[in-house]
């Protein structure tokens, strides 16, 4: 027997099934590493090799959705689009922590516990109406941002942590002369001009076309003189007003709801501060001494160089703008005109100076109550709709027409025939179950749906929408016989034009030819005009149409441009330029010094973190941004 089944043993068949048991093994051994090896990768992003998870980035994408909600109102909708464009800033923003944090912890950046309370303490938003730190508010506000106190706690620290990384990246940069001069040279440059204008409503009246002209007018130019696509649609909508009428809001959520939002019923005082940041508290009083006596602000930004600080136009702030709460005490409890004291933060010894101060406003909650009422209502019922939403999905999935389920589930509905404008035969708008904010957005979906396709509910702009195609009308033609006024006013109007056009354009070779403007307009019996002082900007360069404004300062001197205008055409030659003088503009250099510095700061700010996420190894995961971009 043993011998038998040595013989077997040798065979290739014996091989086989041996082969065959070695391999289920392996397989039932390796299966779930197998199947961890190869299954897809749930991260919404991964930064060096570390997971952004798909419940991080749906916690952010619902705390901006509710932000959005309580600052727009009834005018937030929950558009696919837009949802998909919070979405992918919702991930932007959690990669840019994570490269950020990253940073701050390869830097060993340190935010004491009393500097993360102090930033706390000082957030204009969370005070109750005596003023103080309203613990209440504050809990309102996790609540309402779906976020713990320790979460929260984190998330101003590691902010903190960043400004910290941030503000020395940019420390000392400044808008140099080299080039703030010669851009303020640029922006008030001045130009002296001769103008014509010939508007196409002053030609001389056209010899009176043929009724031949006229059909051919028609005939090519078929969508000034076609009557546009009608479709007759009956549609059902599902909107936060239509279910606000079915919520309740209390008084004490209201006055919840105001504490939480008082930032947002008025404005805040605002000051125009220029800052003073050094390291050693003796120098800094040096310098508060030096500003209170009246030093100016390049010497003083002189001085804070000498001391290893920097000086910098902050320009106008609100409290809250302030990163530290010892900060904003000191810059707006001083008076107008005044230099504070020097102030210490985590940053070093600060010195502001209060340049100019505008009062804030606050209206109180009986002004606003009603508004806050409806904010509230439409928040609660925006929670319903997705809820609601599924069921009607669900009616329509089993054959309900779209009467019946308006019916069932207390929808808008309307059945009509109109434009993609939403007006009749007649002219007239039709009537729709939505605001009048909402009506583009609804005809748009029905002007998108295919005739003949089974009613869907789809998600709009104008809230939850369905549509029924029963008819398209496409465009026509209008017989000429039924828009010949029409057409024949059109005609005199193009021709009008084209003879403007063509007297610009007569000028204009004249002008190129050696002749002056103002001697050719008079030898074509026009009229004209010289203008001076013309500036780029079209506020300051108002004598002059718009439209003229950027070629005529693309000209060299006594050179000639024509322009077609909003009523016609431009003629205008340049005849002198004055270059703006920074020596005679103290005021408007200073200006543009801090404007230059503050952009330069933003792009080494837009470099720096650009740097940081291309060291981090960032990958995105399409596929799941479309599943956080989901209702």
């Amino acid at each position: 027997m043993l011998t038998a089944l040595r013989r077997l043993a040798g065979t290739w068949v014996a091989k086989g099934l041996f082969v065959l048991l070695i391999l289920s093994f392996a397989v039932w051994g390796i299966g779930d590493v197998g199947r961890t090896l190869f299954a897809p990768d749930t991260s919404l992003a991964r930064v060096a090799g570390e997971p952004v998870t798909l419940e991080e980035g749906q916690a952010a994408m619902r705390r901006e959705m509710q932000r959005l909600a309580r600052q727009l109102g009834s005018q937030f909708e929950n558009d696919p689009r837009i949802r998909r464009a919070i979405a992918e800033q919702a991930v932007d923003q959690l990669v840019l922590d994570r490269v950020l944090r990253a940073e701050t912890e390869r830097l060993q950046v340190a935010v004491p516990d009393a500097a993360v309370r102090d930033f706390v303490f000082g957030i204009e938003g969370f005070r109750g109406l005596d003023g103080q730190f309203s613990q209440a508010v504050f809990q309102n506000f996790l609540r309402t941002n779906d976020l713990t106190e320790p979460r929260f706690l984190d998330l101003i620290r590691a902010d903190l942590a960043r400004q910290q990384v941030a503000m020395a990246v940019r420390s000392g940069v400044a808008g140099p002369d080299a080039l703030a001069k010669p851009l303020l040279r640029w922006l008030e440059e001045q130009r002296d001009v001769t103008l014509v204008t010939l508007a196409t409503d002053q030609a001389a009246e056209p010899a009176a076309p043929e009724e031949a002209q006229l059909k051919r007018f028609h005939e090519n130019n078929p969508d000034r003189f076609s009557s546009p696509e009608y479709r007759e649609a009956t549609v059902a909508v599902l909107t936060a007003e239509l279910l606000s009428r079915e919520v309740e809001v209390t008084e004490a959520e209201i006055a919840a709801a105001y504490d939480a939002r008082r930032g947002q019923f008025g404005t805040p005082e605002k000051r125009r501060l220029a800052q003073v940041l050094v390291p050693d508290e003796a120098k800094a009083r040096e310098i508060s001494a030096a500003w209170t006596a009246g030093a100016d602000l390049e010497a003083i930004a002189a001085q804070a160089k000498a001391a290893g600080g920097e000086a910098i136009e902050l320009g106008e702030v609100e409290r809250a703008g302030l990163p530290v709460a010892e900060l904003a005490e000191a810059a707006f409890a001083a008076p107008e005109g005044s230099v504070t004291a020097p102030v210490q933060s985590p940053f070093g010894w600060h010195v502001f100076k209060v340049e100019t101060v505008e009062a804030g406003q606050e209206k109180p909650l009986a002004e606003i109550h009603d508004q806050l009422k409806r904010d509230l209502a439409q928040e609660k019922a925006a929670d319903i709709a997705f809820e609601r939403a599924n069921k009607i999905e669900d009616a329509l999935a089993g054959g309900a027409t779209l009467p019946e389920v308006a019916k069932q589930f207390g929808l808008g509905l309307a059945s009509f025939r109109a434009d993609a404008a939403g007006l009749d035969a007649a002219g007239k708008p039709v009537e729709l179950p939505v605001i009048e904010a909402a009506r583009a957005p609804l005809l748009k979906a029905v002007f998108g749906t295919e005739r003949g396709a089974a009613p869907r509910l789809q998600e709009t702009e104008a809230g939850f929408v369905a549509v029924e195609i029963k008819d398209v009308a496409p465009p026509a033609l209008r017989p000429f016989e039924t828009v010949e006024p029409e057409v024949r006013s059109a005609w005199e109007q193009d021709a009008k034009r084209r003879a403007q056009e063509a007297r610009a354009a007569g000028l204009l070779a004249a002008t190129r030819e050696g002749k002056p403007l103002a001697e050719a307009a008079t030898a074509a019996g026009l009229g004209w005009r010289e203008v001076g002082a013309v500036r780029r900007d079209p506020q300051q360069g108002a004598a002059v149409p718009r439209e003229l404004l950027a070629p005529l300062f693309e000209l060299k001197l006594h050179e000639t441009t024509m322009a077609q205008t909003r009523d016609g055409f431009a003629v205008a030659q340049v005849q002198a330029i004055t270059p703006g003088d920074p020596e005679a503009d103290a005021a408007g250099l200073k200006r543009l010094r801090g404007e230059v510095a503050q952009a330069m700061a933003q792009d080494i700010d837009v470099q720096f973190l650009g740097a940081l996420r291309a060291r981090s190894d960032v990958r995105l995961n399409p596929r799941m941004l479309d599943v956080l971009a989901q209702p």
